[in-house]
This record gives C-alpha cells, sequence and structure tokens, in this order.
C-alpha cells in the first residue's frame, strides 16, 4: 500500500502514513472533534507549556506532537504537579482543624509562627506521600491500559514491529528506516518517529493530565466546604474521634467520589485512547472500547476500595 501522498509504503495495517503523517483510513468515531486524528508536517516539538496546554484543550494534537519527540514527553512532570497539588489537598484539609491550644496552654489560632510550622509539616507531609501515591497509581492504570490493549490491537507487538524489541536497538539499525523512504518524497522526517524508542510510560503518563485539574478543583471544594473544628495539641485521637467523624462523613466526600469517578470512566480513557493509537498507530475504536472498559472496572475498585459514597447515603 502506497500512501497518496507522499508515494511511500507504510505497513499494511497502519491508519496513518508513517512518513507524512496523512490519514490512510478514517472510523467514524473519528468525526467527533475530541477523537480526529490532527494532521500536518511536525518540524519541532512544542514548548513544555504549550505542550500541558495542549493535553488540557485538544490532545489530539498533544499527542500528536509528542509523539515526534517521545523522550521529552512531560510524564513525569504530571506525577510532580499531581504531588504538588495533594500537598496544597492536605493544606485546605489541615485548615478546617483550627488549634486552640498546644499541651494544656493557650495559643492564638492565627499565630503565623505557629501556623507557618504546622501548615509545613503537613503540606511536606501529603507531598512526599502524594508523589509515591501517584508513581504507583500512575504506573500500574498504565500497565492494566497497555493490557487492555494488548487485548484491543495487539499494542506491545505493534509496538516492537514499530520500535524494535530491544531497548538498546542499534542506531544504524533504526537508520535503515529512513533508506526505505521514496526518494522522491518531500516528508523524510516522518521516519524520526521511527528512529526513537518507544518511550511508551513517558507518553502514557501524560494521559493522566485530567488529573491535575480535578485536583485543583477538590482542593477548592475541601476549602470551601467541610466544617471548622478546634483542637489542641497534641492529638488525643480518642478524644477527637468525633471531631474527625464530623469531617470525613462529611456529604463533601461523596462530590469528590463522583468527580475522581467521572475522571477514570469518561477523561484519562478519552486521552489513553489517542496516546495509544498514536504510539501504536492503530484503530481509535477499538482502542477507545478497551481503554473506557478499563477506567470503569478502575473506577469500580477505587469505590469499594473508599466507599465513602455509602459512608454518606
Amino acid at each position: 500500500m502506497r500512501c497518496p501522498r507522499c508515494g511511500n509504503a507504510p505497513p499494511r495495517d497502519s491508519y496513518v502514513c508513517t512518513f507524512c503523517g496523512k490519514r490512510l483510513r478514517i472510523e467514524r468515531i473519528e468525526k467527533f472533534l475530541f477523537f480526529k486524528r490532527y494532521e500536518a508536517e511536525w518540524s519541532n516539538p512544542e514548548s513544555f507549556l504549550a505542550r500541558l496546554y495542549l493535553l488540557i484543550i485538544n490532545p489530539a494534537k498533544a499527542f500528536w506532537d509528542i509523539n515526534h519527540k517521545r523522550d521529552s514527553a512531560p510524564g513525569f512532570f504530571i506525577i510532580l504537579f499531581n504531588s504538588l497539588i495533594y500537598g496544597l489537598f492536605g493544606l485546605a484539609l489541615f485548615s478546617h482543624f483550627q488549634i486552640i491550644d498546644i499541651n494544656g496552654t493557650p495559643v492564638n489560632p492565627y499565630d503565623v509562627t505557629i501556623l507557618f510550622g504546622y501548615f509545613l509539616t503537613v503540606y511536606l507531609a501529603f507531598f512526599a506521600f502524594g508523589f509515591v501515591y501517584y508513581i504507583l497509581l500512575l504506573v500500574v492504570l498504565s500497565y492494566f491500559f497497555i493490557k487492555g490493549a494488548n487485548y484491543s490491537i495487539g499494542f506491545t507487538e505493534r509496538l516492537e514491529d514499530r520500535f524494535g524489541k530491544k531497548k538498546d536497538r542499534d542506531e544504524k539499525e533504526r537508520a535503515k528506516l529512513a533508506e526505505e523512504a521514496s526518494v522522491f518524497s518531500i516528508y523524510k522526517s516522518g521516519t524520526l518517529l521511527q528512529k526513537q524508542e518507544a518511550n511508551k510510560y513517558n507518553m502514557l503518563f501524560c494521559a493522566f493530565t485530567p488529573l491535575i485539574i480535578t485536583g485543583l478543583i477538590k482542593v477548592l471544594i475541601i476549602l470551601i466546604a467541610l466544617p471548622t473544628q478546634q483542637i489542641s495539641l497534641p492529638f488525643n485521637f480518642s478524644f477527637y474521634s468525633t471531631v474527625f467523624d464530623t469531617i470525613f462523613q462529611s456529604p463533601t466526600w461523596m462530590a469528590l467520589d463522583i468527580i475522581d469517578a467521572i475522571v477514570l470512566i469518561v477523561w484519562i480513557p478519552m486521552n489513553m485512547t489517542i496516546a495509544i493509537r498514536e504510539l501504536a498507530n492503530s484503530s481509535t475504536f477499538r482502542v477507545y472500547l478497551s481503554s473506557v472498559s478499563i477506567g470503569i472496572i478502575t473506577a469500580i475498585i477505587f469505590f469499594l476500595l473508599k466507599p465513602t459514597i455509602l459512608g454518606t447515603l
């Protein structure tokens, strides 16, 4: 099969020409703006901030750009930003615990010295926990999305065919791909896609960008909606059981769980679909079916592990 635009011969099961980026097959699902493949001649990667912005407003263009330079994908920064926001989540939560005395000595709950040390400790603790949590979360979820894509399109096999099985694939072997391009083609830069390592996890982590947006929304909800309780230091957990119950049995947590469920079932699977199809040059519809299935299963598991909705009904 020859590409009608550049004259090169991409693999038979390709949905996009690997040399010039022209769509070779159009699926019905791609009539929806969100899933429409971005077609253009790539020259230079977008800036870091531009990529983050595009991941939110135009994922198709963002992953198209990232796929041309996968080693600079902002996947690690998605983890870092989520961890920083989780620290803010801790600050918002503990801002509702107002310190009125320490070791029996009354204190000014608005004393800057006390508040600084208190909130700094809370922020660092939540940031550290969030960093480990998001690394594990994104790795595990990406693994299951990959497993789903393996079932629907043979994702791992397609990557091996496209980028090679060995991580240390010889550069000369990759360079042979450039020689396969038609001597009449003006789109030889398209071979850059195949000359790189897959870097699949770094690229797939970018599909979790919605967690940054929803994380900020959840911080605002916690800051506004939870009641404030007065406490003494050090904590007496048995004495303050009613205080914690007042905080953690608030209907606010049900709203946060609903937000998480929507993101896991709708937004992340849509982003993951685009990321996987760009990496594998495969069907959008078949990848979406597996991705949304993984999203639904994940949301159910999270619901069972954190059943605050049942606790507030």
